[in-house]
């Protein structure tokens, strides 16, 4: 199985506002980068969704190591919140339901494909690739 690290982050002008996604993924000496964005949206949604297309990029099962500055995303995964929000039929410790349960599902199936390693980064603190994929991520957002 081959390895790729992928490195994402999500930006938002407002929460919720518009919102930029960006991604490097990282084979070998191989980089490519992803973006993309919405106009109304928040920042939780955009950096589920650079894991989600960074992920979807991937044309095979893969051992992924994936790192973000996202709490939020590294949490409900290395924490098991999302075992738990499916056990608990999208429900949160509190009773209320879990957001983004739409970007939720559609990760699901990709973390069954790949082996995925989720690895927590300080944001805005000098790491290359989270820096870049700031960069990505609030480039395409200014587009609109």
């Amino acid at each position: 199985m081959k390895h790729v690290d992928i490195y994402t982050d999500g930006a938002c002008s407002g929460n919720p506002g518009k919102g930029g996604w960006g991604a490097v993924l990282v084979y070998g000496k191989t980089e490519k980068e992803l973006c993309g964005g919405e106009e109304q949206t928040t920042n939780n949604r955009m950096e589920l969704t650079a894991v989600i297309k960074a992920l979807e990029a991937l044309k095979e099962p893969c051992s992924v190591t994936l790192t973000t500055d996202s709490k939020y995303v590294c949490d409900a995964i290395n924490q098991h919140w999302l075992d738990s929000w499916i056990k608990n039929n999208w429900r949160k410790a509190d009773k209320k339901p879990v957001l983004n349960i739409d970007l939720w599902q559609q990760l699901l199936p990709l973390l069954d494909t790949h082996e995925v390693t989720f690895v927590w980064v300080k944001g805005h603190n000098g790491h290359k690739y989270n820096e870049r994929c700031d960069e990505l991520a609030v480039n395409f957002y200014l587009t609109f």
